[in-house]
């Protein structure tokens, strides 16, 4: 029940995180433009990572999309191929975790199945957090740095105004939707180890270290009666009936007859 609960629960935050990760992936909000200075504008900027977009106060908005690939810079497609590598990941981590869900029988798959299938879902969910995480981390630092070289250039003009922007809301939904990534992915790796079966968890061969002087010994001994009978039964001959009834003993005669050539020599 409790590897159930711990399956479900990782799969859950897993799924927010996911579905965080597509919404921050297709929010026009990754930057804004900062209204620290323009404290009256009519135009309102903000740019995502597929179109740009200028709102008037009118409440017009005006959204044109990237039509260029290679005009755009090598970080900014860095970013847009890590949002599409988290979502892919974990697209691929969703569809695996319910098929390793304890809950859900397809077939004659085992527990040992099951626990390879969630074990894998976690990884994938975290890499797609970290490939989020990273993704969104450049952009922040790419915000950062074009900040403040706007404030330097400002400075160096002599209070030159220009457009600088700040963080936008898709920043900090990326940054949750890819910590959920990870903590999902680690409660599912978790919930890997209560499904493991214990007799294959524990399955080891005992070697024990023969005692010097002894035949070896194996840990395992048959339990049969085969071994105790075998010891009390004699090798008989069929001359030895008929030696007994004519009184010849025929091991003492062989006995006889080997001391007696001992010390012949050809």
């Amino acid at each position: 029940m409790a590897t159930t609960m711990c399956q479900c629960l990782g799969f859950g935050i897993s799924a927010l995180g996911f579905a965080g990760t597509i919404v921050a992936t297709a929010l026009n909000m990754w930057s804004t433009q900062d209204l620290g200075q323009d404290l009256v504008t009519s135009i309102y900027k903000y740019m995502g990572l597929w179109k740009t977009c200028m709102q008037q106060t009118s409440g017009y908005t005006e959204c044109r999309p990237f039509y260029t690939v290679l005009g755009l810079p090598a970080t900014f497609q860095a970013v847009r191929a890590l949002m599409i590598v988290a979502i892919v990941l974990a697209l691929i981590g969703s569809g695996v975790s319910i098929l390793s869900l304890k809950c859900i029988r397809l077939g004659t798959m085992d527990d040992a199945s099951k626990a390879n299938l969630t074990l894998t879902s976690g990884i994938l969910f975290i890499v797609a957090g970290v490939c989020c995480i990273a993704g969104v981390s450049i952009y922040g630092n790419m915000l950062v740095t074009n900040f403040w070289e706007a404030n330097l250039s400002m400075l160096g003009n002599q209070g030159g105004v220009q457009q600088r922007y700040t963080f936008g809301s898709a920043l900090f939904i990326g940054w949750v939707s890819g910590g959920l990534l990870v903590i999902g992915g680690i409660v599912m790796c978790i919930s890997c180890r209560g499904l493991v079966p214990e007799d294959t968890r524990y399955n080891s061969t005992i070697y024990k270290v023969p005692s010097r002087g002894g035949p070896y010994r194996t840990g395992y001994k048959a339990g049969t009666n085969y071994d105790t009978e075998m010891t009390h039964v004699r090798k008989t001959y069929p001359d030895d009936i008929e030696s007994k009834k004519s009184g010849y003993n025929r091991s003492t005669a062989d006995s006889k007859r080997a001391a007696s050539g001992k010390y012949d020599y050809v």
